[in-house]
């Protein structure tokens, strides 16, 4: 993994522009985008469908390369990268997870939590320990053995995640990753996600559901394949709950006291 400086962002993209089309039919899906991450953000990405939240999210990911445009990662500039390096480099430090979840059918949840490993040098047997181990961290253990269409939604999706963390990235990529689910099994699948933001990584999730914004450190929107809106430090209106506290012990140590009063006027009658 690699080590950042405080002054060094993670992602740092400058006047990003994707462009679809020709002529007449030419539209822009991402149109001058700027925008910094830093280490260790939790970043919510909203907006409307056709807003280019998509487009975005597969830049960053090396899935796909802005017409115009600079893209640095980790201080570095991509633009030049081969398809190898753009492929190991997804391979190390970027992890993805998918609305679609995107597992392999024919292969069992072990399998399929294991294959990012195939990249590395590391042999088959220790891939399959590293993976297990994994989903042991998710309550997976005992599916290990499972096939994709044995889980359910929750479950699969949390494979997903596995897969996602098996190889340590410092990025995690999520769009949409609570689209297909309930509203316990989403609950449930951003707790995991905010356990892994905890731990020092760096999540940009892209999402329609605004409750779901809540867990992120930062929530921005975007329009028309901008910018709209880039709200920071949202985690300072967590506390308010807790200053309810002294207001229940108050009116209890009231209520004697009423009571007393309402005795000495009995006395006097």
């Amino acid at each position: 993994m690699t080590h950042h400086t405080a002054s060094s962002p993670v992602i740092s993209l400058t006047n990003l522009r994707k462009r679809f089309g020709v002529g007449e039919a030419e539209q822009y899906a991402l149109d001058g985008v700027d925008l910094t991450v830093e280490k260790g953000e939790f970043i919510a990405i909203m907006g409307p469908s056709g807003c280019g939240k998509t487009t975005l999210l597969n830049i960053i990911g090396l899935l796909d390369q802005p017409t115009e445009g600079e893209y640095l990662l980790d201080g570095k500039s991509v633009e030049d990268l081969s398809n190898s390096k753009r492929a190991r480099i997804r391979a190390k430090q970027i992890g993805f997870i998918f609305q679609n979840f995107n597992l392999i059918e024919r292969l069992n949840v072990l399998e399929n939590v294991a294959l990012p490993l195939a990249y590395s040098s590391m042999p088959h047997l220790k891939r399959l320990v590293a993976a297990s181990d994994m989903l042991k961290n998710f309550h997976l253990g005992e599916r290990e053995y499972y096939m994709p269409w044995q889980l359910s939604g929750g479950q699969t999706q949390r494979v997903a995640i596995a897969r996602a963390l098996v190889n340590d990235p410092s990025i995690i990529l999520a769009d949409e990753p609570t689209g297909n689910l309930d509203s316990r099994s989403s609950h449930v699948i951003m707790e995991e996600l905010s356990e892994v933001h905890k731990k020092g990584n760096t999540i940009i999730m892209v999402t329609h559901n605004p409750n779901l914004t809540t867990y992120a450190s930062r929530v921005i929107t975007m329009l028309d394949g901008k910018i709209d809106t880039d709200t920071k430090d949202l985690t300072i209106e967590k506390p308010k709950v807790a200053e309810k506290k002294p207001l229940g012990k108050a009116s209890k140590k009231a209520a004697p006291k009423a009571k007393k009063k309402r005795a000495k006027k009995v006395k006097k009658s």
